[in-house]
């Protein structure tokens, strides 16, 4: 024996339970009803926390990347910094100007290389190999 219930949807709802009905081929009854039996069924819970699970998982793998890259940029940057200031001897007053022009020239010849490099898909963090600076290492923040 069945109940009636006579409940009501959000026009939207309704037209997307039609629409499924029409491709389906079945009753808009057996799809409501099917519907609230797996949400009502004890593993309906088991496959929530299951995607969340699934999807915690794929968030934490995401951070650790980015902890990685992160990482990985700043200690490339910070190494740069200690060579440069090490063997970049200060420049006298006098040359203080050309040098200026010259590291404007330099610089915008920088950023389009990496301009390039950037729209070619290619990284420095792609040709580190993942044995060599790990995600999981215990200094990392």
């Amino acid at each position: 024996m069945r109940v009636r219930l006579n409940v009501y949807f959000p026009p939207a709802l309704a037209k997307q339970v039609d629409e499924l009905a029409i491709r389906r081929r079945i009753s808009r009854s057996a799809i409501v009803e099917a519907a609230v039996a797996s949400y009502l069924s004890p593993d309906g819970a088991d496959r929530m926390e299951a995607a969340f699970a699934r999807r915690l998982d794929r968030l934490s793998r995401q951070v650790q990347r980015l902890e990685r890259n992160t990482g990985l940029s700043t200690e490339a940057l910070a190494l740069f910094v200690r060579f440069w200031l090490s063997v970049t001897p200060p420049l006298p007053d006098e040359d203080q100007a050309a040098a200026q022009v010259k590291g404007r020239k330099r610089y915008e010849g920088f950023i389009e290389t990496l301009g390039r490099r950037y729209a070619s898909g290619k990284s420095l963090l792609d040709e580190i190999p993942e044995d060599i600076w790990p995600t999981n290492r215990p200094d990392s923040v």
